[in-house]
C-alpha cells in the first residue's frame, strides 16, 4: 500500500494559485453594520462574507442549536412536561404557545413549537428534560458549540432572550447551521409550514403552530417567497435587532445563509439577492467524474491477474464548489496522506484509506475527497467469489473466503506434499536397491553359484569389476 500511496502521491502536488483565479464578489448587504455569510453546504465552502466575524446578539436564532440538541438526545416520543420555571421564567410578552405548569406535550411536538412558532417556555422545558437543568444544557450548547469550531461564540440560554453573555457570529452560526441541517429529523422540522398540536392534558383544543420564515411560509405576507426556500430560522429582539437563517436548494446545490444585526425587513431582501448571486455564479462539480489517479498504460504488463481497475479509488459522491467561469483543472489539489490507524482501518465491507485530496481555488477550500485502496488489493477476485447467498446449504449461510489469506496455505500444503513425496521417493528406491541386491538364502551349488555372480573374484589383472556392464546389474534394471 506504501508503494501506491507514494506513486500516486506524486501526481497530487501543490501548486502555485494562478494570479487570474477570479471569485465573483459582485454583491452586498444593505447596511454597513449587518452581518452576513453564505456557505456551500456539502463542502462548506464560504461563497461570501462581510462582517463575518463581529459578535452580535442572535436571538432566537438560538433554537437552531436547542433543536438540533434535542434531536440527537431525545426520542420523539418522549414526554416532556412543563415545570413553573418554563411557564413563568421567561420574559412576559416574547414567544410563546401559552403552556401551563404541568401541560404535558411530547418532544417531536416541542421541536416543531420552537422552530416553528420560537416558544420560548419550550426550550426551557426541553433543557430541562434532556439536561436536568437549564444550566447542564446551556453546558451543552456550548461544549458543542466549540467542537464545531465556534471561537466567538457563547450561550446562556436556551431561547436566545437578551443576555450580555449570550452572543455569536455570522460564521460561527453558519457552522451550527449547517451541522444541524445535516441531520434529516432537524431538516424535516424547519422545513414545515404548519402544523398543529392536538389536545393535551391543559388544553381542549389543538394548537396551530405556523413558520414564520417569510421567505418559505405565507404567513403574514407573500412578498418574500423565495420558490427554493427549504427551512431556517428567524429571530429578534430589541438589542439584536433582525437576525434570520435560512437554507436554498437549488440544481443540487445548498446554500445556507446568516444575517445578523439588520434592519426592518431587509434581512430577507438581502438574504434573496445573495441566494440567486451565489446560484447564478457557482456549481457544483463531480471529483470523481473530473479525475483519473491511473491512466493504463499499453507498455504496462500486469500479468493474467491484471485488470483495468486503479489500484485506489475516489469518493464517488465527493464535489467541488467552483466559480461557473473556472474550470475543474483550475483548481490547486494537495494530497494528505491519511493517518496510519485510518489507512489500516477498514469500515464495513470497504477499503482502508489512503489520504484526502484538497481542492483550493483563489485561496478558498473548495471541496475535498477521500482517497482509499480499493478491496482487490487486499482481496483476489474470481467468478466464484460473488457467490450468491441463495446457494448456501448450511445454516443459511455461506462462508466468504479471502483468497489472498489462503496463499500461504496453499504454499505450505505444497511443500509438505514435494516432502512426502521426496521421502517416499527414497524409501522406494532404497527398498528396491535392498531387494535386489539382498541375496537368497540358497544351499548347495545354488548358493555357491549366487556369491559367485554377485562378487567374482578379483585377479591382479584388474582393476575392478564394472556393474553396469552386466544386464543383470543394468541401471533398465533398477527402473531408472
Amino acid at each position: 500500500m506504501a508503494a501506491v500511496f507514494a506513486a500516486f502521491s506524486l501526481i497530487f502536488s501543490p501548486a502555485r494559485a494562478a494570479a487570474e483565479d477570479y471569485w465573483p464578489s459582485n454583491i452586498g448587504v444593505s447596511e454597513e453594520g449587518e452581518s452576513a455569510i453564505v456557505m456551500e453546504e456539502e463542502t462548506g465552502t464560504v461563497l461570501y462574507e462581510k462582517n463575518a466575524d463581529v459578535q452580535h446578539y442572535p436571538a432566537s436564532i438560538t433554537k437552531i442549536m436547542t433543536t438540533m440538541l434535542a434531536i440527537e438526545n431525545s426520542s420523539p416520543d418522549d414526554t416532556v412536561t412543563y415545570s413553573e420555571n418554563a411557564v413563568f421564567g421567561i420574559d412576559r410578552g416574547s414567544s410563546s404557545i401559552a403552556r401551563d405548569v404541568g401541560e404535558q406535550l411530547t418532544m417531536e411536538q416541542c421541536w416543531y413549537a420552537m422552530m416553528l412558532e420560537s416558544c420560548n417556555s419550550t426550550c426551557i422545558a426541553v433543557a430541562e428534560h434532556v439536561a436536568g437543568s437549564v444550566d447542564a444544557f446551556v453546558q451543552m450548547m456550548n461544549d458543542r458549540a466549540a467542537q464545531l469550531g465556534c471561537t466567538n461564540t457563547h450561550f446562556a440560554n436556551p431561547n436566545g432572550l437578551p443576555n450580555d453573555n449570550h452572543y455569536t457570529t455570522a460564521r460561527d452560526m453558519v457552522y451550527i447551521a449547517r451541522e444541524a441541517f445535516k441531520n434529516e429529523t432537524f431538516r424535516k422540522v424547519t422545513g414545515t409550514k404548519s402544523t398543529s398540536i392536538p389536545p393535551t392534558n391543559k388544553h381542549d383544543v389543538p394548537t396551530p403552530l405556523n413558520n414564520h420564515h417569510a421567505m418559505l411560509n405565507y404567513y403574514k405576507t407573500s412578498k418574500y417567497l423565495y420558490d427554493y426556500c427549504v427551512g431556517g430560522k428567524t429571530g429578534y429582539t430589541t438589542i439584536a435587532k433582525n437576525t434570520l437563517v435560512t437554507y436554498a436548494k437549488k440544481d443540487g446545490m445548498t446554500l445556507v445563509c446568516v444575517i445578523m444585526n439588520a434592519n426592518g425587513k431587509n434581512h430577507y431582501i438581502d438574504t434573496t439577492n445573495l441566494f440567486n448571486y451565489c446560484f447564478d455564479n457557482f456549481t457544483l462539480v463531480n471529483i470523481a467524474d473530473q479525475t483519473k489517479l491511473f491512466e493504463k498504460s499499453s507498455t504496462w504488463d500486469a500479468g493474467s491477474l491484471g485488470g483495468d481497475r486503479s489500484p485506489v479509488s475516489i469518493d464517488d459522491t465527493a464535489v467541488v464548489v467552483l466559480p461557473k467561469t473556472a474550470n475543474f483543472s483550475d483548481a490547486q489539489v494537495n494530497l494528505v496522506p491519511a493517518t496510519a490507524q485510518a489507512q489500516m482501518q477498514v469500515e464495513g465491507d470497504g477499503a482502508p484509506k489512503a489520504g484526502t485530496l484538497m481542492y483550493t481555488y483563489a485561496g478558498r477550500a473548495v471541496g475535498s475527497a477521500d482517497v482509499n485502496y480499493v478491496e482487490t488489493e487486499s482481496k483476489a477476485t474470481y467468478p466464484f467469489s460473488d457467490t450468491d447467498t441463495a446457494m448456501a446449504t448450511v445454516s443459511d449461510s455461506y462462508i466468504n473466503i479471502n483468497l489472498l489469506y489462503l496463499i500461504p496455505v496453499a504454499l505450505a500444503v505444497f511443500g509438505i506434499v514435494l516432502i512426502v513425496r521426496s521421502v517416499k521417493r527414497s524409501t522406494n528406491v532404497k527398498r528396491r536397491f535392498k531387494t535386489h541386491y539382498k541375496p537368497k538364502k540358497q544351499t548347495g551349488a545354488a548358493a555357491y553359484t549366487q556369491i559367485r555372480r554377485r562378487a567374482p573374484k578379483r585377479g591382479k589383472h584388474r582393476s575392478g569389476h564394472d556393474l553396469t556392464s552386466s544386464d543383470r546389474h543394468s541401471d533398465s534394471f533398477l527402473g531408472k
